[in-house]
């Protein structure tokens, strides 16, 4: 048994045929380019999942079901994008169209809470009953695994992490408010405050995590503030929602113990009364967002992992 996944990102959409027991029989990348408007990034997923449909027949494996893992604000029962700004979506039944295009049921759910359900499952958050998936890269998120599920919220909205304000009065942020931990800790965060302290344009938040390694003071100064504000903003977290653990995603993850070891040390700091929860790095990469795509729509088979 069979089923397609798609993860629709900002630049790429990431199509896999994936097995009942996870293994990807077959992967794509696309460039989503959604400088050429929202109606030509809706016919580019339609087109993308009927040829990962196509390669699943041909190979004698046809699909039984779509998942299909979104950025923005969702709303996961009507199967609608409300509203995603990096691909320009407002109020579209994408779920509907894609069920319609396929003639296949489809599972419909936001990107990062679909990245914590395979981190759940096949990843790092593996025998967790309670855990948050928080990947840190352009910018910060969570999602809020509680026995196995992701936590939706009453607006679709729950996980927003990186819109808790932690350096009130802050750098402003895309959402209108100031301080947010985006604005601090994420890596387009880190690379522009880097920038604006040294006057070198153009440097990544990996490049910056080089130099701090290297012993770069202005580098080093850049990464104990992130570090800094990543603790503050997971210790509000964990006062509020107990995760037994936490798992780290995303682009700055790729820094391994060089952010979990002090990050680790910070958290403990800031949890004097009790002790804080494990701190681990995500196992899945990049493929988070279709894994967990390909379980919602596994879920949805009659039969299927549970």
């Amino acid at each position: 048994m069979t089923v397609i996944a798609l993860d629709v990102g900002g630049t790429e959409l990431k199509g896999a045929v994936v097995a009942d027991d996870g293994t990807v029989l077959q992967s794509e990348r696309w460039l989503t380019r959604p400088d050429r408007g929202p109606g030509a990034v809706i016919d580019t997923v339609l087109g993308c999942a009927a040829e990962l449909a196509d390669l699943a027949r041909r190979a004698g494996t046809p699909p039984r079901a779509a998942g299909l893992a979104v950025p923005g604000l969702v709303d996961e029962a009507a199967g609608t994008v409300l509203r995603a700004v990096n691909v320009d979506w407002r109020d579209v039944p994408i779920r509907q169209w894609l069920a319609e295009h396929l003639g296949l049921p489809v599972a419909f759910g936001h990107d990062v809470r679909a990245g914590g359900l395979a981190e759940a499952r096949l990843g790092a958050g593996r025998g967790s009953d309670s855990f948050l998936f928080v990947p840190v890269g352009t910018g910060i998120a969570a999602a809020v695994l509680h026995h196995g599920r992701p936590v939706t919220g009453a607006l679709g909205a729950a996980g927003e992490l990186g819109h808790l304000v932690v350096r009130p009065g802050g750098d402003p942020c895309a959402c209108g408010g100031r301080g947010c931990l985006e604005t601090v800790a994420s890596a387009t965060a880190v690379a522009r405050r880097y920038a604006r302290l040294t006057g070198r344009r153009g440097t990544t938040a990996e490049e910056v995590h080089r130099r701090a390694h290297g012993g770069e003071r202005e580098a080093a100064r850049i990464w104990a503030e992130t570090v800094d504000a990543l603790a503050d903003g997971l210790a509000a977290a964990t006062v509020l929602l107990d995760p037994e653990r936490i798992v780290i995603g995303g682009g700055l993850a790729g820094a391994g113990e060089d952010l979990l070891g002090p990050l680790r040390s910070s958290l403990a700091e800031r949890l004097t009364f009790r002790p804080p929860p494990r701190l681990l790095r995500a196992e899945l990469g990049h493929r988070a967002g279709s894994l967990g795509a390909a379980l919602l729509a596994l879920d949805l088979v009659p039969g299927g992992p549970r």
